[in-house]
């Protein structure tokens, strides 16, 4: 029986017949056990190959020489060859190497891709697939959201429309009234006038017939009393003038509906995010001159960070434990107090819309639910820098270690730590330790850090592998490049708040500089946003502590 078949019989040595033979030798196809080895080797007529009979039973044949056993494997080739291949130079100059060897580095691989499969991408797709209900959900509510704004504003047209006819018919109204009331009061007269009439006319009627001469001569006409007619009443009413409908102007003066995101790419690590985070509406271009369309007065004496909670709507923090919500006319929505009493480091909104910030002195995550803050994770060691939420709803956060003397950045999912990035392939720190740190996911899922200690911008693929640094254009710089605040908008563009140099850079989401946002009057710039349009909100640090709206892209 081939031994290759045979691996589950008690296998005997060929010499000595009674002990288990754990080796083989592949020269003379004999069974050998530890101690009949050496007595195999002391037959010098042939050059002996002994290897474990495990091995022996893994190695495959050789196709080119099915009596040869292959103990070499070719890389160029990707087969395993035998002593034969190699004599015949079948293979000359190539990269050969022990067929076990390449086992074992296979099997390493092999490991590595069921890590990577168990850890990371299966978990992943667990993740969408677990988020599909949840995003049927979000996507129901939000389609009521836009329908009840829609009807909101119908309601508001036809409001005004009816308080348009309710005053023209009033004064129609107020008209019928007065003109009535002449007619009834002409109509009282003239039935008097006639009852009056009437009743001279019998008694002109009586004197003829009766032909009194005393009566007759003291007769004095009433006629030209009678013959004045009063005046007739004439309604004077006002003539409608009926506008022709505009459609246009009426959908103008209505609203519209902008135009939807297109749909969700593969992303460059081969996982669809489950939302494609701010997708593109068109191919909006960069402005030359940048606008500031908006700003609002917050009263923070120093402003760190803001989240868009809509595009209507903006959380802010600064040097106080109290967080506020402003609208964009600048009015105060909502404020709340922080938990520990400590101010904010970072604000993101999840895909719930729900509030989440960062506690450096609590080493805490909270989130908001509508007015109630609750923890949300409490770390042991770390103190959470920059905090944003990603595509998959995992939230991402930045940290530093007690000691100071260690950053790294670990996805959460519903509170449980899912990835940790923090060495490059070289095993060198990715990021620097013991300063601010501020993050955003783009579109493409790399996580780009802005790390205001190392004076650069760290941008890393979804699987935590390095892509690219950036540290500004020098050339053009008027201080060292500060990172503080960082986002990302729907083209994959990233907009970095450099606070030294009163600017902001934007960077293709492959780290090429494409130009500043330095016109716009900006004061210490430190946290930034996008909404839904690809407007950036701006948070200027001190001088002013107002937050800007900006529009950079057509």
């Amino acid at each position: 029986m081939d031994p290759r078949y045979s691996g589950q019989d008690v296998v005997r040595c060929s010499l000595c017949k009674s002990a288990l033979a754990p080796m083989y030798c592949s020269v003379c196809h004999t069974h050998l056990c530890k101690d009949c080895v050496e007595e195999h080797f002391s037959d010098k007529s042939k050059v002996h190959n002994v290897v474990p009979l495990q091995q022996f039973l893994y190695t495959p044949k050789c196709q080119d020489h099915p009596s040869k056993q292959c103990e070499l494997h070719c890389k160029q080739c990707e087969v395993p060859i035998c002593s034969q291949c190699i004599i015949s130079k079948a293979h000359d100059k190539h990269e050969i190497v022990d067929v076990m060897e390449n086992y074992r580095n296979k099997q390493e691989e092999l490991k590595h891709d069921l890590r990577e499969l168990e850890k990371i991408i299966f978990p992943r797709y667990q993740e969408v697939a677990s988020s599909i209900q949840v995003q049927k959900g979000d996507l129901s509510r939000k389609s009521q959201k836009l329908k009840s704004a829609l009807n909101n504003q119908r309601e508001a047209l036809q409001k005004e429309i009816d308080v348009i006819f309710k005053n023209m018919q009033s004064k129609i109204e107020e008209l019928d009234c007065k003109y009535l009331s002449d007619i009834d009061k002409q109509e009282i007269d003239i039935k008097h006038a006639i009852d009056e009439i009437t009743e001279v006319i019998l008694d002109l009627k009586r004197l003829l017939e009766a032909g009194d001469v005393c009566f007759v001569s003291k007769y004095k006409s009433r006629n030209s009393t009678f013959g004045k007619l009063p005046p007739t009443i004439r309604a004077m009413y006002p003539t409608f003038h009926p506008q022709r409908v505009n459609r246009e102007k009426l959908r103008e003066q209505f609203g519209s509906l902008s135009d939807p995101p297109s749909e969700p790419k593969e992303s460059s690590s081969g996982l669809q995010p489950l939302v494609t985070k701010q997708a593109s509406h068109t191919d909006r271009q960069l402005l030359d001159v940048p606008l500031v369309i908006s700003d609002i007065a917050t009263g923070y004496v120093n402003q760190f960070c803001l989240a868009c909670q809509s595009d209507e709507e903006i959380w802010t923090c600064g040097s106080t434990d109290i967080i506020k919500l402003f609208n964009i006319q600048g009015t105060l929505q909502k404020s709340l107090n922080t938990i520990s009493k400590s101010w904010p480091e970072d604000l993101t909104m999840t895909q719930g819309n729900n509030l989440v910030y960062t506690d450096y002195n609590d080493r805490s995550l909270n989130i908001v639910k509508d007015t109630h803050i609750q923890p949300l994770i409490r770390l042991k060691g770390w103190r959470p820098r920059g905090v944003c939420s990603s595509s998959f709803g995992d939230l991402l956060v930045i940290m530093d270690n007690d000691n100071r003397k260690q950053a790294k950045v670990v996805r959460y999912s519903d509170s449980k730590e899912k990835q940790t990035i923090q060495w490059d392939d070289n095993g060198h720190p990715l990021y620097s330790s013991a300063h601010f740190k501020y993050l955003s996911e783009n579109r493409n899922l790399d996580i780009c850090v802005a790390d205001s200690g190392a004076g650069e911008v760290v941008v890393v693929d979804a699987a935590g592998k390095l892509r690219f640094r950036y540290n500004g254009p020098y050339s053009t710089t008027k201080q060292s490049f500060t990172p503080r605040g960082i986002t990302t908008d729907s083209h994959g563009r990233i907009l970095i708040a450099d606070y030294r140099n009163d600017r902001i850079h934007i960077v293709d989401q492959d780290g090429h500089y494409l130009r500043y946002i330095d016109n716009c009057g900006l004061h210490f710039p430190y946290g930034l946003c996008v909404d839904s349009m690809d407007n950036l909100y701006v948070a200027e640090w001190r001088d002013t502590s107002k937050v800007k709206k900006i529009q950079y892209c057509s």
